[in-house]
């Protein structure tokens, strides 16, 4: 995937300066991907992977926001970061599960075990559950009281495996107690 497809506001010149200057600074890095694909990718370094906490705590706390816009669009990206930020290794207990999520073109694979989260792009070999929507369903399915069932009977999700395990992994994720908003406003 490219820069670009998790940015599509971005003009390719901004991204492009963005990305040089990450890379000039060490927090990313760019290398080429052997044949067939050899397209030039970016990637964080080991520094650069050390701000994923930080932007995880920002992110929650962000999620905290009483102006945060519910309904508002998502990237692939941006959803799949909100996954990372949002997990609960409380709602999660003891389970341990692998999942795909299948959004779209793009494919995540999810190990839920000892209360964390590991998720990163490409398929799972033998997940125990498979959700495929698009992101917005997912989003909704994740964050806005969507009923998996209803999503499925809908035709906006398919689920393969094992169903309640799905349902289980669409409960871990729940976002915290917006803030009261400042008096006098709403």
């Amino acid at each position: 995937m490219t820069p670009r497809a998790g940015l599509p506001k971005a003009s390719p010149n901004v991204l492009a300066q963005r990305l040089r200057e990450l890379d000039q600074s060490g927090i990313v890095r760019r290398r080429k991907l052997p044949p067939p694909a050899g397209s030039q990718v970016y990637e964080l370094t080991e520094w650069g992977r050390e701000l994923e906490p930080i932007i995880a705590r920002l992110g929650r706390w962000g999620s905290r926001s009483p102006y945060l816009p519910q309904d508002a669009w998502m990237s692939t990206d941006a959803l799949i970061l909100a996954l990372r930020t949002q997990f609960s290794s409380r709602a999660a207990g003891d389970l341990a599960a692998d999942y795909e999520l299948r959004l779209g073109e793009d494919r995540f694979h999810a190990v839920v075990a000892d209360g964390r989260l590991d998720l990163a792009r490409g398929d799972a070999d033998r997940p125990d559950a498979a959700i495929e929507s698009d992101p917005a369903t997912l989003k909704a399915l994740v964050f806005g009281g969507l009923g998996l069932a209803g999503a499925v009977r809908e035709g906006n999700a398919t689920i393969e495996g094992d169903q309640a395990l799905a349902d289980r992994f669409l409960s871990l994720f729940p976002l915290p107690e917006a803030v009261a908003p400042p008096a006098g406003r709403t």
